[in-house]
């Protein structure tokens, strides 16, 4: 136990790291006054506008959330669709790991959740290659330096002849990332080169860290080798929490949105699906307008929780937010390539013990497959009731436009390579079948990182929350959304003289002091 909570009384460390880094919650009143409360909108309901919004409303604050989509969640959001047998399910946009270093996405759960029971942990991270070549986390120490000690010497995708080959100092960096000082080293490489001058062996670099740096959606050619290093810090040599993960044991609106939904609503909140912003107005006298089918609304603060397309289209549809300067760097702001999520229903079970998620590498387009009928309820319950089992392929940075004949010919290779992987399916009968197409995650690309905006705007009472965000903080992907949420709620809070939230993260630099002061002299003293 350690800190101090937004009540006053000691806070539980949200892990088993003792490093992890508490920052206390801003000081104010617990909540607004009945005659002064300050009304705000949340334009995107993704897991960052469900933080912000949920921060917001515990402190008395009057919140409308917008999202276009029928549907909360965002990335993570679910919907009912009905299969040939006329079952009824819930399909997504696919798999998320529930890493234990998410502390403040963490904290978001446990508002309808306390124990994380939703949550079930898999008890491997098991990555293959179409060579043959596998790697495990599972018997890996979860604390640095010996977690990557333990990495390479159960690996056998490293080799004595390949550690003789690799060049430390280049890889001193690793050793203590730092935000934003691993930008200002980092950005301006792509995570390939970075690699390369390691010398990491080719073997090791396609199983391992491909797979990694293909979690951002990207190729390794054009991902910021800041990002990357950022990504081995949070979750492996920075953090004592280890590289395994839960998994909602139900489909995401039902383990996890629904729940915060009802929340809001008890807390006093509008939630307004199926609800497109098409313009948020300045006021002359401060203040906005936003509006929407439903109306034009006036509010205090809005907070712009949206995908990098849909930030850059409502900010040029709202010529008075931000600054020129601000303006032309949102306008900047890309998007990752395409990415496939095919889910299959099949008439016969997988082999017993296949692992719940398999990482891939050199199985064409296929990055991991997934058995859901192992670990999510439903897919478990439809898999008893049938006889088979539900699987999930993944497909990351993918051409960029891609015909109907392109899209079909690469879901068709998803199976082939699945067949591969998992001999056994190849005598499956595809039951059903449903494949999603996206392309609206973030790109980190080489040198971007400048333009990536920041919680707060140029404009008072405007902030900014979601993955894209610069939030000064060692996290990432799904961690990163939550944590601008309650930044960005933190932000508005302060102006009105209202408490914050904390937060927790994983150490903001390296675990060794040595290892630092290699770092620092290897980097010439920064």
């Amino acid at each position: 136990m350690t800190g101090l909570p937004d009540g006053g009384g000691p806070v539980p460390r949200p892990g088993r790291d003792r490093r992890a880094r508490l920052l206390p919650a801003p000081p104010g009143a617990a909540r607004a006054e009945a005659d002064g409360v300050p009304r705000v909108a949340v334009v995107g309901g993704g897991i960052a506008g469900l933080t912000a919004a949920t921060a917001l409303a515990e402190r008395g604050v009057a919140v409308t959330l917008y999202e276009r989509d029928g549907r909360l969640g965002g990335r993570l959001a679910g919907w009912p669709t009905r299969l040939a047998d006329g079952t009824t399910v819930t399909m997504s946009r696919g798999f998320h790991a529930f890493f234990r270093q998410y502390y403040n996405l963490r904290a978001l759960l446990r508002r309808t959740d306390p124990a994380l029971c939703r949550l079930t942990g898999l008890p491997d991270y098991p990555l293959r290659h179409g060579s043959g070549r596998r790697d495990s986390f599972r018997r890996v120490p979860r604390t640095p330096p010996l977690s990557a000690l333990g990495f390479v010497a159960l690996s056998n995708s490293f080799t004595v002849r390949d550690l003789a080959g690799m060049n430390p100092r280049a890889a001193l960096p690793l050793l203590d990332v730092r935000v934003p000082g691993v930008y200002e080293r980092l950005d301006r490489v792509s995570a390939f080169d970075f690699l390369e001058a390691i010398g990491f062996p080719a073997a090791a670099r396609h199983l391992a860290f491909e797979v990694f740096s293909r979690s951002f959606f990207a190729d390794p050619r054009r991902l910021s080798a800041a990002e990357m290093a950022l990504m081995f810090h949070v979750y492996f040599l920075g953090s004592a929490e280890g590289l395994l993960f839960d998994v909602p044991r139900e489909p995401f609106p039902q383990a996890l949105w629904d729940p915060l939904a009802e929340r809001l609503d008890r807390l006093g909140a509008r939630v307004r699906t199926g609800t497109a912003v098409g313009e948020v107005a300045v006021g002359s006298a401060g203040g906005f307008t936003v509006v929407s089918p439903a109306g034009a609304e006036a509010y205090d603060a809005v907070v712009l929780a949206l995908d990098p397309a849909g930030l850059r289209a409502l900010v040029e549809r709202s010529g008075g937010l931000g600054d020129a300067g601000w303006r032309e760097r949102i306008a900047r702001l890309r998007t990752a390539p395409p990415f496939l999520v095919s889910r299959l229903w099949l008439d016969r079970p997988v082999r017993p013990g296949r692992p719940g998620f398999l990482g891939t590498s050199g199985y064409g387009p296929l990055d991991n497959v997934s058995v859901l009928s192992d670990w999510e309820g439903e897919a478990a319950r439809w898999a008893a009731r049938t006889g088979g089992s539900v699987l999930e392929l993944h497909a990351y940075a993918l051409p960029e436009s891609p015909g109907d004949t392109d899209r079909a010919a690469t879901q068709r290779e998803l199976l082939a390579e699945l067949r591969r992987v998992y001999p056994e399916t190849g005598e499956a009968r595809v039951v059903d079948a449903r494949h999603e197409w996206r392309a609206d995650c973030p790109l980190f690309p080489v040198g971007g990182y400048a333009d990536r905006p920041t919680v707060g705007t140029p404009t008072p009472g405007l902030v900014v929350a979601g993955d894209t965000v610069r939030t000064g903080l060692p996290v990432a992907l799904m961690e990163r959304a939550a944590t601008s949420g309650f930044l960005a709620a933190n932000t508005l809070l302060g102006r009105w003289g209202l408490r914050g939230h904390a937060l927790w993260t994983v150490p903001d630099r390296g675990r060794s002091a040595p290892l630092r002061w290699a770092a620092a002299r290897a980097s010439g003293g920064r």
